[in-house]
C-alpha cells in the first residue's frame, strides 16, 4: 500500500501537480455515489476550501457518475488515476504517431464522460415550441468524437503498416531486434543511450519518454542487433492506453529477445516484475525469451557487475549501472552470446558450442 501511494505521488509530480495533502481511506466496497463515503467526501471538501486546491486526484478509477458527483460537491476539477496517466502521456508524446495514440486514448476515455460536460443543456423534449432539431448536443458530440476516433484509427493503421514494412525488412536482412521492457523509471532510456550512443531523453520521472526509438548496436564477435526502447509499464495501466499503443508495443511482440530492465534498488522490485509480466501477457509477448537486467546497482552496497547463468550456461540476468556504465561490457557480451547462438541455431548448431566460443572470445 505504501509503495502504491509513493508511486501515486510520483505520478502527480510527473504531471506537474504539487501535492498539498494526502487523504487516505479504507472501504470494503466503493460507494456508488462518491466512491468514498460521504463523511470522507466532506473531509476532502473542507481541505479543498481551506487549502484552495485546484484539483483533487484519486488513485483509483472513477465511474463517470462518481467523477461528476465529486466535482459538484468539491467545486473543483476531479481526476482519477486513468485521467492522470493520460494527462502525463499527452505532455510527453513528441512523435506524430505518439500524439495520435494519446489523442485516441483520451477520446476513448472522454466518450464515456461526455454527459458531465453538457449538464447545462436541455435534453430533447416534446411539446409545442420544445421540439429539438433532431439530435441533442450530447449526441452531436458523441457522433463527432466517434468520427474522430475512426479517423485516428485509420491514420494509426497506416503508420503501423509503415512500421510493419520496416520490420519485415529487418527480418529479411536477418537482423535480430532486442526490445527493452520494464517498469517505468527503471532506467531503460539511460541504458538505451549507454548501449547505442543515442541521446534519447531520460529523466528521473515516470513516463519520461513514450515514443519508441530503434538504434543499431554493434556487438563483440557477433552480428549487430537493433535495440528498441519502448514505453514503460505501470500498475493498472489503462486498457484504452494499451489498445492505443498496440502498434508501438508490436515492437515488443515481434522482438527476438526482451531485455527486462529492473530497478535493483527498488524495495518493491518483485511487485514491479509481476506487473511487467502481466502486461507482457496481455499484449501477447510473454513467450518471448528474455534476459533480466538489474540496473542501478550503484545505489546498492557492495554489488559488483556480474552475470547470473542457469544450469545450461545461458544468461539469466545481468547486473549493471547504466548511469555509471558499470557492467555494460558484460551486457554486450550477453547480447553477443544470444546473437551468435541465434545465428548458429539457424544452421543447426548447438548452443553450448556458442557459449564456449563466446567465453573464449571474451577472455
Amino acid at each position: 500500500m505504501c509503495e502504491e501511494l509513493d508511486e501515486f505521488r510520483e505520478l502527480a509530480s510527473s504531471a506537474g501537480a504539487e501535492a498539498v495533502t494526502v487523504i487516505t481511506a479504507a472501504r470494503k466496497t466503493p460507494d456508488a455515489r462518491y466512491f468514498i463515503g460521504s463523511g470522507k467526501a466532506e473531509e476532502i471538501r473542507a481541505c479543498v476550501e481551506s487549502m484552495k486546491a485546484d484539483v483533487v486526484l484519486f488513485n483509483h478509477e472513477l465511474s463517470p457518475g462518481q467523477e461528476r458527483n465529486l466535482e459538484q460537491l468539491l467545486q473543483c476539477r476531479v481526476l482519477d488515476r486513468v485521467g492522470l496517466i493520460l494527462d502525463i502521456f499527452a505532455q510527453r508524446a513528441q512523435s506524430f504517431e505518439g500524439k495520435l495514440q494519446v489523442e485516441l486514448a483520451q477520446l476513448q476515455h472522454l466518450s464515456t464522460r461526455l454527459v458531465r460536460g453538457w449538464t447545462h443543456l436541455e435534453r430533447q423534449r416534446g411539446g409545442i415550441g420544445l421540439r429539438g432539431p433532431g439530435e441533442t448536443q450530447l449526441e452531436t458530440d458523441r457522433r463527432l468524437i466517434g468520427a474522430r476516433i475512426k479517423q485516428l484509427n485509420k491514420r494509426l493503421r497506416k503508420v503501423g503498416g509503415q512500421r510493419n514494412e520496416r520490420r519485415k525488412a529487418r527480418h529479411k536482412a536477418a537482423v535480430h531486434t532486442v526490445s527493452l521492457v520494464g517498469y517505468t523509471n527503471a532506467g531503460k532510456s539511460t541504458l538505451f543511450n549507454r548501449l547505442t550512443g543515442a541521446t534519447v531523453y531520460a529523466a528521473d520521472q515516470l513516463f519520461a519518454t513514450l515514443d519508441p526509438t530503434l538504434r543499431r548496436v554493434e556487438l563483440p564477435g557477433a552480428e549487430a542487433i537493433v535495440l528498441a526502447d519502448t514505453v514503460g509499464f505501470i500498475r493498472h495501466l489503462p486498457h484504452d492506453l494499451v489498445a492505443a499503443f498496440r502498434s508501438t508495443l508490436e515492437e515488443t511482440c515481434e522482438a527476438a529477445l526482451l531485455l527486462h530492465v529492473i530497478d535493483a534498488g527498488n524495495e518493491n522490485r518483485h511487485g514491479c516484475i509481476q506487473q511487467v509480466n502481466e502486461v507482457l501477457k496481455e499484449i501477447g509477448a510473454d513467450e518471448i525469451p528474455r534476459i533480466e537486467v538489474y540496473n542501478k546497482i550503484d545505489m546498492l552496497n557492495d554489488c559488483a557487475p556480474h552475470i547470473d547463468r542457469d544450469a545450461d550456461g545461458r544468461v539469466q540476468r545481468v547486473w549493471v549501472s547504466a548511469a555509471t556504465g558499470a557492467g555494460m561490457d558484460l551486457l554486450r557480451q550477453a547480447l553477443a552470446e544470444y546473437a551468435w547462438a541465434e545465428s548458429l541455431t539457424q544452421h543447426d548448431q548447438p548452443y553450448p558450442a556458442v557459449e564456449e566460443e563466446m567465453l573464449y572470445a571474451a577472455s
